[in-house]
């Protein structure tokens, strides 16, 4: 997402910009937040933004106010979009199209709500000239000048970076933590069994990982106690009524939002 940063690391956090800055050796890491989905099509409209590319979603379609949309991406002088579907509303304005593999062509890991990461295999082959998405990142930023920086082979590659930038100065105050992870070798990768973070000990296939959180006691506030927080709940500022009987959800919720 836009608004953080990589290894569920965020800016509100004191410090942890210049840790990743550090880990990766660089300090071209943006000083701050990025444009949420509707202000950076909006900075688009307005000409801020003159290169989008746009992967895995439809936001021709799916944004509020779409017809605004489309024209913020005709004015576009440079739109790139990755996608399994060859024919879409946003596909149809794309300047470039990058053919990237569906959910069952990719291979790498699935991370779900109850923090439990799994390793997700393929099922089908790629068609020809499509690729995955980390292949596909790898290779333009190599064409751009970064390849050292992109220079991965596979995606146990950057599981191990991810597992190593979770554990980079990371003292027990981040509760997201695969430093058991971080070594994993190739073999190991392809072998790894569902397992919960955070992962402290074990790089093996059967890696230690932490089935409950907070069971010391302790927990990720400043003085390690926990919050309990106080709501009242109210009703919607709109009732349903013998007039207008009817409610209309239109979908434009964070997690229903894709096509």
């Amino acid at each position: 997402l836009a608004n953080t940063l990589a290894a569920h690391m965020d800016y509100d956090s004191p410090g942890a910009r210049s840790r990743v800055a550090d880990f990766w050796g660089t300090g071209a890491v943006a000083d701050g937040p990025g444009y949420k989905a509707v202000d950076m099509f909006e900075a688009v409209h307005r000409g801020d933004i003159r290169v989008i590319w746009i992967m895995g979603t439809n936001p021709a379609v799916s944004l509020p106010d779409s017809a605004r949309v489309r024209e913020a991406l005709a004015r576009c002088p440079t739109v790139i979009v990755s996608d399994c579907v060859a024919h879409t509303d946003t596909t149809d304005l794309a300047d470039i199209l990058l053919p990237a593999a569906g959910w069952g062509e990719k291979d790498g890991t699935v991370t779900n709500s109850e923090r439990r990461i799994s390793r997700q295999r393929c099922f089908l082959p790629l068609p020809a000239e499509v690729k995955p998405d980390w292949w596909i990142m790898s290779s333009v930023a190599g064409k751009l000048g970064f390849g050292e920086a992109f220079n991965y082979k596979r995606p146990a590659d950057i599981f191990r970076e991810h597992a190593a930038l979770s554990a980079h100065e990371n003292n027990g105050e981040r509760l997201f933590n695969l430093a058991g992870l971080a070594n994993l070798s190739d073999a190991g990768y392809e072998a790894l069994i569902p397992v919960q973070w955070p992962v402290m000990e074990g790089a093996g296939v059967e890696a230690e990982g932490s089935t409950r959180l907070f069971s010391d006691g302790r927990f990720v506030t400043d003085n390690q106690r926990a919050r309990f927080v106080a709501i009242n709940t109210r009703l919607p500022a709109q009732q349903t009524s013998d007039d207008y009987p009817m409610v209309v959800n239109t979908g434009r919720i964070r997690d229903q939002w894709h096509t």
